[in-house]
């Protein structure tokens, strides 16, 4: 019996080398909307709730001088975030269209289900996965 009682994933936290490109990426380019931002002058950091079809999902965060990934998706750590899309042909077109670059399409071999990866502004590996 798990008596933590967890319910579902709360949110995400990201911390972006620069917060302006980062904001206008997850704002403009793959259309989460703002909830709340916050400066933290003590901080010298800002702190963006952002939202996906009005669920909070994301909190960017920036500081001076984060340290760097160590490496691509198989470093210890966040691997990749993933986003379900309805139709991946039709997502890879419209990130295209906004400059963005997506790996080919892949199938899993689990479901039969088709995914792609395509990077932030500071290469974390995002996922759009079809179903």
């Amino acid at each position: 019996m798990n008596n933590l009682n967890l319910k579902a994933v709360h949110h995400v936290a990201i911390i972006c080398a620069n917060y302006e490109v980062s904001k206008y990426f997850y704002t403009n380019v793959l259309g989460f909307t703002i909830v709340k931002e916050t400066y933290r002058a003590e901080r010298d950091s800002y702190k963006l709730d952002l939202a996906l079809n009005g669920l909070y999902i994301i909190e960017l965060f920036s500081f001076p001088n984060p340290a760097a990934r160590p490496s691509q998706p198989e470093a210890c750590g966040l691997r990749h975030l993933a986003f379900s899309v309805n139709d991946i042909e039709a997502s890879i077109t419209a990130l295209k269209s906004k400059g963005i670059t997506c790996e080919p399409i892949r199938i899993d071999t689990l479901t039969n289900k088709k995914f792609t990866f395509f990077a932030d502004p500071d290469g974390l590996p995002l996922e759009l996965y079809e179903g």
